[in-house]
């Protein structure tokens, strides 16, 4: 496996076990409870990472077959493009910039904590599932158009990278919310 795919499954990994961790230190109660009325509790954090990679796992698909049939060699380091790298650097665990959430990646009704938690391990296994595939291929050369806004496109490479760095964003937004409520 090409190291820089391997090191985005490691961060999946421990995202995985990151969130299980959060769930198992919490109550049901403190996992549904926003820290204010304005603020995700950390049950809607995980909910939106399974929602953002409901939303991207089609992409990453039709990316790695656009891959698949470019054929181009796999490069001994992949890097990701201008405004892949720009995204990650804004949106990831260390971003200072906030954006709004499109509508459809809001959490929507409650969901027990349970729940949540398998469907984001199911979720990161087939993200893992795509990376596997995608050893090998030409990843940096394909774009694919972001799932929050159909104007911002990045190379496959960058997708892969932005999903783990969003997931530490939102896991330690998670974190910060069980700190404040009553776990």
């Amino acid at each position: 496996m090409h190291p820089d795919l391997a090191r985005i499954i490691s961060e999946l990994r421990a995202a995985e076990e990151r969130a299980r961790e959060l769930a198992e230190e919490s109550s049901e109660a403190g996992w549904q409870e926003r820290p204010e009325a304005s603020e995700w509790s950390a049950a809607e954090c995980v909910a939106h990472l399974n929602l953002t990679s409901e939303a991207y796992l089609p992409l990453l698909e039709e990316g790695l077959n656009r891959a698949r049939a470019d054929g181009g060699p796999s490069p001994s380091r992949f890097r990701r493009d201008p405004f892949g790298w720009m995204l990650g650097k804004a949106t990831g665990p260390g971003g200072r910039i906030k954006m709004k959430t499109a509508a459809a990646f809001v959490p929507g009704a409650t969901v027990p904590r349970e729940e949540v938690i398998r469907e984001f391990s199911r979720l990161q296994g087939q993200v893992i599932d795509v990376i596997e595939r995608a050893d090998g291929l030409a990843l940096q050369r394909v774009k694919v158009t972001s799932p929050f806004d159909p104007r911002a496109k990045y190379s496959l490479y960058s997708a892969l990278m932005l999903i783990p760095a969003h997931q530490q964003r939102h896991l330690r937004q998670a974190e910060r919310a069980l700190s404040r409520v009553k776990v």
